[in-house]
């Protein structure tokens, strides 16, 4: 089976502070909206990554489960930590909890399901992202929760019918599948780079863009591209209680999973089989509309007030 990997990213710099609330969480209009949608509360969002820093500060409280399909640490399926730092950064930017340290997410009160797919190397296969996706739909907590959103801030080159099947039963099952477009882009809108699964149809496909709101070089473009997000210079956790900055698809991604799990508690009434295209609909009558060709942008950027 092919292989999944992280998209290149480059950690850009160390912070440590009182608690803050990150440029992208306000640009995207989160804070506007954490009253009525109850920041998120309630709803679990499932993270197939690198696994999580499970005694980080600003994430312990925030993990309700997880399962490591990798070879790290002999392969124990109950030990899900983070070796690699990816996971830990895009924990935080979904659902860092507001508690008056380091930052705070998109959704500080969602609920993760760390779902290791990648080893410390940031390296994968679809057999592992196959089985994650499986355990993610199948998954029931402990008072009853199933997964709601799935968040995949990687991808490979490569279609294959197993792969396909695994996202068509998770968004027929009534499950939001949010993937990282891509980093390989050149800057090109007329010039489409694909990875999986975010292509897919079935899955909504996050592009990045700076703090100006102007497309990242870097970012896949295609015309399965649904949303933009914002993705460069991203303050979350990282491993060891520390909070970097990384630039990527990867931050992109996570930003709409946080949003999409406020959505949830902001419309309330829903038919569950219904609910992924019903998703996609708010985000295309809320979000911002850019200047720049379907091709590079999608929908437009994500805005949830």
């Amino acid at each position: 089976m092919p292989k999944i990997e992280l998209g290149k990213y480059k950690i850009l710099s160390f912070y440590n502070d009182s608690e803050i609330v990150p440029p992208g969480v306000d640009l995207i209009k989160a804070r506007e909206v954490w009253s009525e949608a109850s920041e998120g509360s309630g709803v679990v969002v499932a993270i197939l990554d690198s696994g999580i820093a499970t005694h980080h500060p600003d994430l312990t409280d925030s993990i309700i489960g997880g399962y490591n399909f990798t070879d790290d640490d002999n392969g124990e399926p109950s030990v899900f930590e983070d070796h690699n730092g990816h996971g830990t950064h895009v924990a935080g930017i979904i659902g860092a909890r507001n508690n008056g340290v380091g930052v705070i997410g998109v959704a500080p009160k969602c609920n993760l399901l760390i779902l290791k797919v990648l080893d410390k190397r940031g390296a994968g296969s679809y057999d592992q992202l196959i089985e994650a996706l499986d355990y993610a739909m199948k998954w029931t907590g402990p008072n009853g929760e199933k997964v709601s959103v799935i968040n995949m801030s990687l991808g490979g080159p490569t279609h294959t019918n197993e792969l396909y099947k695994a996202i068509k039963n998770v968004y027929d099952a009534g499950i939001i599948i949010v993937a990282a477009a891509g980093n390989g882009g050149d800057g090109d809108s007329e010039t489409y780079e694909i990875s999986y699964p975010a292509f897919y149809e079935e899955t909504l496909s996050i592009g990045s863009v700076n703090n100006d709101l102007v497309p990242s070089v870097f970012s896949h473009t295609n015309l399965n591209l649904k949303f933009m997000a914002p993705g460069e210079d991203i303050l979350s956790t990282h491993l060891n209680g520390q909070y970097v900055k990384l630039t990527g698809t990867s931050m992109a991604a996570p930003h709409a999973s946080g949003a999409v799990a406020l959505v949830l508690n902001l419309i309330q009434k829903y038919d569950q089989m219904l609910l992924p295209s019903q998703i996609e609909r708010y985000f295309s009558s809320h979000s911002r509309k850019m200047d720049f060709p379907i091709s590079q942008v999608g929908n437009g950027f994500i805005q949830l007030n």
